[in-house]
């Protein structure tokens, strides 16, 4: 990608990311936090099978809990397995993620733990079993297009699983995933019912107004403990209907010098933004 090309993608991506630095992170968290809305705050970077990076990594995260104590943040973070360790082996992963839940523990903060492709869905998903028993504040993020994730819910639910439920971005083959949309959404909506028919907490996280109407009327039928989450810059329009209507809503809030690769697969997730980059470039 030239220079020129970067800067035009880049202007795109400011409206899913809050920017290369930390500083950036916390102010997007605040304007986030002045609308009402809880922050989510991720370091983009992901695969990292290099250990001083994956050190880099777990620092700047307990230096990113840190910081939104110190600046008073109603904000949390959301980590990504392969970047602290998984990609280059278990053990790894598990040591570091156990730092960063202890740090945001001593804050009271809750953990969220992102769901990437499947090379590593068995192990994430296993490492969040082992832990949510003894880590109240801990949650897992499910995607409804993969084929195993009904049995994955089924069975983290009773044991106090607190799940995010998005509908998945990366790409992946029909041997583990749904290709069709409508068996995407058909699935979506079997895994979301399930959730509002259970009691723990939970988190839709989807920007699809037919899944989220579908949740309201759900929440209207079940006292459930859940919140929306949505990206940042996308739908701005429906967090504050969401907010109007007394519902909790937190956004999504990556940051970093990797923003090329998130970006691409929000690009492909939403094609309109594809007009968006065109205007950029010819206007």
């Amino acid at each position: 990608m030239t220079r020129i090309t970067e800067r035009l993608f880049y202007r795109i991506a400011k409206r899913w990311i809050a920017g290369y630095t930390l500083q950036d992170a916390m102010d997007a968290a605040r304007n986030a936090n002045e609308r009402k809305i809880y922050a989510i705050l991720n370091r983009l970077g992901e695969h990292t099978p290099d250990r001083k990076l994956i050190q880099q990594y777990v620092e700047e995260y307990l230096k990113l809990l840190e910081t939104i104590q110190t600046e008073n943040l109603q904000a949390t973070i959301s980590v990504k397995p392969s970047q602290i360790g998984l990609a280059a082996e278990i053990p790894l992963y598990g040591e570091n993620l156990l730092k960063i839940i202890a740090a945001a523990e001593g804050e009271g903060r809750f953990v969220w733990i992102d769901m990437e492709n499947s090379p590593y869905t068995k192990s994430t998903v296993e490492i969040y079993r082992e832990l949510v028993g003894t880590h109240k504040d801990l949650g897992l993020c499910l995607q409804a297009n993969m084929k195993r994730t009904e049995s994955d819910l089924r069975d983290l639910l009773p044991r106090g699983g607190k799940i995010r439920l998005v509908k998945g971005a990366y790409p992946e083959n029909g041997e583990v995933a749904f290709k069709r949309r409508s068996e995407l959404n058909a699935n979506y909506l079997r895994l979301m019912h399930i959730l509002f028919e259970q009691n723990g907490f939970f988190a839709i996280g989807t920007h699809d107004e037919k899944m989220i109407t579908e949740a309201k009327k759900l929440s209207r039928d079940h006292k459930a403990d859940f919140e929306f989450q949505l990206l940042k810059g996308i739908r701005d329009d429906l967090k504050s209907s969401l907010l109007a209507n007394g519902f909790r809503v937190s956004e999504y809030i990556p940051y970093g010098p990797e923003w090329y690769n998130y970006s691409k697969r929000r690009m492909r997730e939403r094609k309109r933004n594809i007009l968006l980059l065109i205007r950029s470039i010819t206007g």
